[in-house]
């Protein structure tokens, strides 16, 4: 007969997200300046290919995957502007660190990140909440690199 190990599920921290970028701190996100949505985190791409063959497949490990970063951003806040005012200077941002809801996940850095979209959205009085989006890299597979 088996029995319940009782494991522990955890707890998620909805204002521990945060977008940091280390190259400029005036562009950092706490979660006091996001909407409900919070941050999200895409990998876009497999971090592996599998080419068929006659008999199987041969696995080719990606260095890399592109990712995307979303975040709900507060047009009440003038940190909105900041992101416009950056965009409208250099869209180039360099690394970003995500930061989950969770303690237990720890954080991911993106490389090479852009501003990839600024969308503020409708004036109505409704929703204040500018959708940017950052793309960058993820490297991947770093044991590739050993076997050089």
């Amino acid at each position: 007969m088996a029995i319940n190990p009782q494991i522990q599920q955890g707890t998620l921290n909805r204002v521990r997200c945060s977008v940091v970028v280390p190259s400029n701190s005036a562009l950092n996100i706490a979660s006091s300046y996001m909407g409900q949505s919070f941050a999200s985190l895409e990998f876009e791409g497999s971090f592996s290919d599998q080419i068929m063959t006659a008999t199987g497949v041969v696995n080719s490990p990606e260095p890399y995957v592109m990712a995307s970063i979303s975040v709900g951003l507060l047009r009440t806040q003038a940190l909105s502007s900041a992101w416009l005012a950056q965009a409208q200077t250099q869209s180039d941002v360099g690394d970003i660190t995500i930061h989950s809801d969770s303690a237990a996940y720890g954080y991911i850095t993106i490389s090479n990140c852009v501003i990839s979209t600024y969308n503020p959205g409708a004036f109505d009085g409704k929703d204040p909440v500018v959708r940017l989006s950052l793309r960058g890299v993820l490297y991947s597979n770093n044991a590739l690199w050993d076997m050089i």
